[in-house]
């Protein structure tokens, strides 16, 4: 037995509708090709990717993660943290990609596939092989377990009975997928990267069922923001071991907020779009610019650090144009170079402040569909109620050893998406 989908709320229906009706809005904007999409598009996974590996503890600047999206190499990261992004880009790219074929059978061989390209960089992970022993997370500073996973001789029929459930679609899609993260991270079913890969599974189940874009569909940013709250809910539901049996309605309602706030987000993040090339267009013209610079300078507003071969690349000039370009926006100072010419890359000059003022002018206020929601979470969970805990948390595999990088639980507000 897995965990159940259970009812839904009139105030669940309420906020489906609501997000359904944004995904359309959204969906009618990146319709029609604009200059802007593509790179929205890309912020939006490099954002997706940066929000679901912090969770983990691998945490990198948002342009490292872009590299990863562009199979370069990053500016600041170190090997194993972009070991681990590279390896999740390669799962979410396989999700992308899956997300449209026909052909495609979603069964345990696929999610078992996607495993191994999570952590084929490290095979003392086994990745794409289930564990064979128990495997709990515990508060180190209390030496208290506070989840542990159904027995390894479980893993196999409850992942089948996992990928069976899917094959339902009488639910909402974004009820399905919640609840398939939720089961996959609770069944817990390798040594490590189980949370990363839930939450590539729960996108995989939103683009096989047909959402806007299927980019578009992740909430692994807003998790990433908000990952306190991430763990909470997880301990309310799952109040310390395997109890399929338990209520799930918290878990969608969370879930369910997470999609309504990261919709709001994108909306803004069009309207912030457009604010800011109508300012590129404007200074382009002052200073007779290219219209293809305007991406150098979209990318630098947006807090990317630009990169020559990054710029060639999306710009598709040669070298010899490129480095024409660049040199152009330095002395017109709306970029600035920073480091030795092999190094070297560009962040906004004293000229792009007009607009970086038009994205900061474009933000809105995100609206919160579940306003009780955080005290609900606040609230002591089952395992708390027996003996408080305190950060951080490790996974730990049956052969006692620390099994991937679980992020801390800790107390906070909401936090904001990166825009």
């Amino acid at each position: 037995m897995i965990f159940q989908t259970p009812s839904i709320s009139l105030e669940d229906h309420r906020v489906l509708e609501e997000i359904h009706a944004m995904r359309t809005e959204l969906a009618e904007h990146l319709r029609v090709p604009r200059r802007w999409s593509g790179g929205l598009r890309r912020h939006a996974l490099a954002q997706a990717i940066r929000g679901s590996n912090s969770i983990e503890g691998y945490v990198v600047e948002v342009d490292d993660a872009a590299a990863a999206v562009d199979d370069e190499e990053p500016l600041s990261a170190d090997e194993q943290t972009f070991a681990e992004i590279r390896g999740y880009r390669q799962t979410l790219g396989y999700v992308l990609a899956m997300a449209a074929d026909e052909h495609f059978v979603l069964d345990a061989s696929a999610i078992r596939s996607m495993h191994f390209m999570l952590l084929g960089h490290d095979l003392a992970k086994s990745p794409g092989r289930y564990r064979t022993g128990p495997i709990y997370v515990r508060d180190e500073a209390t030496d208290v377990e506070v989840y542990e996973g159904p027995e390894a001789e479980l893993v196999p029929s409850l992942v089948d009975e996992l990928v069976d459930s899917l094959t339902d679609a009488t639910d909402d899609a974004l009820v399905q997928a919640a609840m398939a993260h939720l089961n996959l991270v609770m069944i817990h079913p390798f040594r490590d990267g189980n949370g990363r890969l839930a939450r590539a599974l729960q996108t995989l189940v939103l683009a096989r069922r047909g959402m806007a874009d299927p980019t578009f569909s992740s909430i692994e940013e807003w998790l990433g923001a908000n990952t306190a709250d991430y763990y909470r809910v997880l301990a309310h539901t799952g109040a310390g071991a395997w109890h399929p049996d338990r209520e799930a309605a918290l878990w969608v309602s969370f879930n369910l907020r997470a999609h309504h706030m990261q919709a709001q987000t994108l909306q803004h993040r069009i309207a912030q779009a457009m604010a800011m090339w109508t300012a590129i267009d404007s200074v382009s013209a002052d200073h007779g610019l290219p219209d293809r610079a305007g991406l150098a300078l979209y990318e630098a507003a947006l807090g990317y650090r630009v990169r020559r071969a990054t710029y060639l690349k999306r710009a598709e000039v040669e070298e010899r144009t490129g480095s024409r370009d660049l040199k152009q926006l330095v002395e017109a100072e709306l970029l600035r170079p920073v480091g030795a010419t092999k190094g070297r890359y560009y962040v906004p000059g004293p000229a792009l402040e007009g607009v970086q003022d038009a994205r900061r002018a474009a933000r809105r206020p995100i609206r919160d569909p579940y306003p009780w929601l955080p005290a609900r979470l606040a609230q002591p969970t089952p395992v708390e109620q027996i003996k408080p805990l305190s950060p951080p948390l490790d996974t730990v595999s049956s052969e006692g050893r620390r099994d991937g990088r679980t992020g801390l639980v800790r107390d906070g507000a909401m936090g904001e998406l990166g825009s």
